[in-house]
């Protein structure tokens, strides 16, 4: 596939070659950058806070010593519906992800590629100060607590932009994906709204339906398959549940 370079400020400083585009990989080219939250339907964003007040009162964890994009972060990691999106910085894996579900072979897939370093440009002069700051190019869950110290303040933004952030390594899980969030500035924002007025930021590759089967045994040799992902037996049972699918099975 195609794998996109522009040079961040800091990895120009040492001479490296490293992509400033995060990758996000959907099995159907139809699928829009939709939110879990948001397929609840409704007056969805309403229910952000509820779910989240909840998730915490329940978890059993010391909320105090956790910011509350790192809450965000754990509740989305085990499935709670958010304003957040997943994304990776490894082009193999949003390929992972584009071509997972052997039932959408029947339809094209998409890989969305955003430039985090030109989305943050975009950004309120607080948000690029703090990068400024911390001489960083992305954002981390303590990076933000500065600008979001407590949920209202999350909460109650209004404007349009959206930006990237590191979740914490909570398990193998975020390492191995090479995991990032998206986060819009409010839980009504769509992510395809905030790009589509920057067409400069983002490009779409689209994935072939005809190729999907060649690309995914090509994945499965070079080890981007869910044993590696997904660590665990769970991850080993959806791995060896797709490896052993005939490619004439009913779709």
């Amino acid at each position: 596939m195609e794998v996109l370079y522009n040079q961040s400020r800091t990895l120009k400083s040492i001479g490296r070659f490293r992509s400033d585009y995060v990758y996000r990989g959907l099995s159907d080219k139809e699928y829009a950058l939709d939110t879990v939250l948001m397929r609840l339907g409704g007056e969805y964003w309403q229910l952000e806070s509820h779910l989240i007040k909840n998730f915490i009162k329940y978890s059993g964890i010391d909320f105090s010593k956790h910011s509350i994009l790192t809450w965000f972060s754990v509740a989305r990691h085990h499935g709670l519906p958010t304003r957040l999106l997943d994304w990776t910085y490894s082009p193999l894996v949003a390929m992972h992800f584009a071509t997972q579900e052997i039932d959408k072979y029947d339809r094209d897939g998409v890989i969305w590629c955003v430039d985090y370093i030109k989305m943050h440009e975009l950004l309120p002069d607080r948000f690029k100060k703090l990068l400024k700051e911390e001489n960083a190019d992305i954002f981390t869950t303590e990076m933000l607590q500065k600008i979001y110290p407590a949920m209202e303040d999350l909460l109650k933004a209004d404007k349009s932009f959206a930006l990237f952030f590191e979740p914490p390594s909570m398990d193998q899980r975020i390492i191995n994906q090479f995991a990032l969030h998206s986060i819009t500035a409010s839980a009504k924002l769509r992510m395809g709204d905030v790009i589509n007025e920057h067409p400069e930021i983002y490009k779409k590759i689209i994935v072939p339906k005809e190729i999907k089967w060649e690309i995914r045994d090509k994945l499965d040799q070079s080890n981007i398959q869910e044993r590696v992902l997904f660590p665990g037996l769970d991850g080993l049972s959806m791995w060896l549940t797709r490896y052993y699918q005939s490619k004439n099975r009913p779709l």
